[in-house]
C-alpha cells in the first residue's frame, strides 16, 4: 500500500519522489510505502493554507458555521469507527478493544470543539459610561500541527478540532512510525463540505519534514505532542520567527499510595495507568510509590495482576497489551529493563518476549520493586509496560519521591484523608493530578504540563487561545477629554 500527501485537495507524492517504509508492529514486517515530504512539499502545503487563509472562506465564517462542519466531520468519523480501529491496531500495535475506544474518543474532539466555538464569548469591558472595550478573537494563521505514534488519529483529532474551530487552515505532519490512518482524513474532511485547502497532510521523518514545518515563515504557531529532547528542538527552531508553541511533552508521572487508600481501586488504577494503550502514553503512571507500612503487599498483589495481564496479537479482542511501536523503541524500552536489573532493582514480574510470540515488538507487563530515586527506571520516561515501585515513609517523603524527576506532567493520588489530598495536591509539580481516581479526561479542562513536561495548555477554550489572537477594541461612547498641546 502507498500513501500521498494530501495537498491543497489532491494526493500527491513527493515532489523528489522518495519514499520510506512502515512496518507492523505485531511482525515487523513492511506494510506501507509512503511519501518522504522535504521542504519543497511542505512549502507548497503551506502556500495552500496560507491562501486558504488569505482569500478563502473559513477564516471568515462564524463560530456557528464551522461547528456545522465539525459536527460533519464527527459524523464521517463515527461512520467509520471500526475501520480507524482496525487500521490503528494494525499500524500502532494497540489492542483492537483499546483502539476502538480512541476511535470513539476521536469522534467526541470534534463534537467538543464544534460545542466549544458555537458557545465562546467574547470579553467585554466598560470604562464608566464614556468607554466600551471589547476582544475580538482572529484566527492566528496558518497552524502546523506535529503529532505522536502512539495513539495517532485521536491525537491528530485532538489537535485538529480546536485549529479548525478557531478558523487556522492547517498542515498535519502524522509520526512516520504510525502513518496510516491520517490517510483517512482527506475523505472525511472532504465528505464534510470542508473548504480545499483548509486541510493539508504531509507524511515524512520528523527531521526533515517537521523541521522544514518548524522553520517555514508563514506558519505562525506549531502544536507538538512528542517526546522533550525533539521538543526542544522544535523551540530553537521556531525562536527565529517568535512562533506561538503548543508543546505536550514526555512524562514520569507518579501514582501515590497511602495507606488508608482503598488499595484494591488503587490497584486497579496502576495496572490500567501504565498498560494500557501498551505503556506508550505520555501521562502513564510508571512510578507508583507506596507508604511503606503496604508496600510489600501492593508489590505483591501488583505483580501478581501483571502477570495476569494477557499479551498478544493485536488484533484478538482477547488482548490487552499488544505489540510496541517499533523494534527500535522496543530494543530502547529493552535497554531500561535490563539497565533496572543491573542498577539492583528487585524484578517481579515480566522483563522479557512471552512465549508463543517469537515475532514483533512483544514485552510482558514489567514490575519493578525496590527502585530507588538515583536509578535510570525512575528518572527516565520509558514509554512503555514497565512500572516502578518505592516505598515511603510519611507525607513528606512522598512529596519529595513525586517531585524527584525532570518532569512534570500528571500525578496520582490515593488516600481517604481529604486534607492530606489537597495538601498533595498543591504540593506535586504536575500540570494535572488525579485524586482517587485514574486517568478520566474532562476535555474542557487545560491538558498540559510543567517542567520538561510542555509549554502552553491545550483543552476547551484554552486550545481556542493557542490558535487565535486577542485583538482590543475601545470604543468611546461619548465625548472623552482629549489632551490638547501645542494650541497656544
Amino acid at each position: 500500500m502507498k500513501l500521498e500527501h494530501y495537498i491543497d485537495g489532491a494526493h500527491v507524492p513527493s515532489a523528489s519522489g522518495a519514499t520510506f517504509h512502515a512496518i507492523e508492529p505485531a511482525t515487523n514486517q513492511v506494510s506501507l510505502t509512503v511519501a518522504a515530504g522535504e521542504a519543497g512539499d511542505v512549502d507548497a502545503a503551506v502556500r495552500a493554507a496560507r491562501k486558504a487563509f488569505t482569500d478563502g472562506p473559513w477564516p471568515r465564517m462564524n463560530g456557528e458555521q464551522r461547528a456545522v462542519i465539525l459536527r460533519g466531520i464527527a459524523h464521517a468519523v463515527e461512520s467509520r469507527d471500526e475501520m480507524i480501529a482496525e487500521v490503528e491496531c494494525a499500524d500502532t500495535g494497540l489492542p483492537i478493544t483499546q483502539a476502538r475506544g480512541q476511535a470513539r474518543r476521536a469522534a467526541q474532539n470534534f463534537r467538543f470543539f464544534a460545542d466549544v466555538i458555537s458557545d465562546l464569548g467574547e470579553d467585554v469591558y466598560r470604562v464608566g459610561a464614556a468607554q466600551l472595550n471589547y476582544v475580538v478573537r482572529k484566527p492566528v494563521g496558518v497552524a502546523g500541527l506535529i503529532t505522536p505514534w502512539n495513539t495517532p488519529f485521536m491525537l491528530e483529532t485532538w489537535k485538529l478540532a480546536p485549529a479548525l474551530a478557531a478558523g487556522c487552515p492547517v498542515v498535519l505532519k502524522p509520526a512516520e512510525w504510525s502513518p496510516l490512518s491520517a490517510s483517512l482524513l482527506p475523505q472525511i474532511m472532504e465528505e464534510a463540505g470542508l473548504p480545499t485547502g483548509v486541510f493539508n497532510l504531509v507524511h515524512g521523518i520528523g527531521e526533515t519534514a517537521g523541521a522544514a514545518l518548524v522553520a517555514h515563515p508563514d506558519v505562525p504557531v506549531i502544536s507538538f505532542t512528542g517526546e522533550t529532547t525533539t521538543g526542544q528542538t522544535i523551540m530553537r527552531s521556531a525562536a527565529a520567527h517568535l512562533k506561538t508553541l503548543s508543546m505536550e511533552l514526555g512524562g514520569k508521572s507518579p501514582l501515590v499510595v497511602f495507606e488508608d487508600a482503598d488499595l484494591e481501586r488503587a490497584l486497579d488504577a496502576a495496572v490500567f495507568g501504565v498498560f494500557s494503550l501498551n505503556g506508550e502514553r505520555c501521562t502513564a503512571s510508571s512510578r507508583v510509590l507506596v507508604e511503606r507500612s503496604r508496600y510489600a503487599e501492593f508489590v505483591n498483589r501488583l505483580a501478581e495482576r501483571a502477570a495476569k495481564v494477557r499479551v498478544g496479537p493485536p488484533a484478538d479482542p482477547a488482548t490487552e497489551l499488544g505489540a510496541l511501536i517499533h523494534p527500535e523503541h522496543y530494543e530502547r524500552v529493552m535497554g531500561y529493563v535490563r539497565s533496572g536489573v543491573e542498577e539492583g532493582a528487585r524484578l517481579v514480574a515480566g522483563g522479557s518476549r512471552p512465549e508463543g510470540l517469537p515475532d514483533g515488538n512483544f514485552l510482558s507487563a514489567t514490575v519493578f520493586a525496590d527502585v530507588t530515586a538515583g536509578m535510570r527506571i525512575f528518572q527516565e520516561e520509558i514509554f512503555g509496560p514497565v512500572v516502578c515501585v518505592t516505598p515511603f515513609d510519611g507525607e513528606a517523603e512522598a512529596i519529595e519521591l513525586a517531585n524527584a524527576t525532570q518532569y512534570g506532567l500528571a500525578a496520582y493520588v490515593w488516600t481517604n484523608d481529604l486534607r492530606r489530598a489537597h495538601r498533595l495536591a498543591h504540593s506535586i509539580e504536575a500540570g494535572m493530578l488525579w485524586i482517587n481516581s485514574q486517568n478520566v479526561r474532562d476535555l474542557r479542562t487545560p491538558f498540559g504540563g510543567i517542567k520538561s513536561s510542555g509549554v502552553g495548555r491545550e483543552g476547551g477554550r484554552h486550545s481556542i487561545d493557542l490558535f487565535t489572537e486577542p485583538h482590543i477594541v475601545h470604543v468611546a461612547t461619548e465625548d472623552l477629554p482629549v489632551p490638547r498641546f501645542g494650541v497656544g
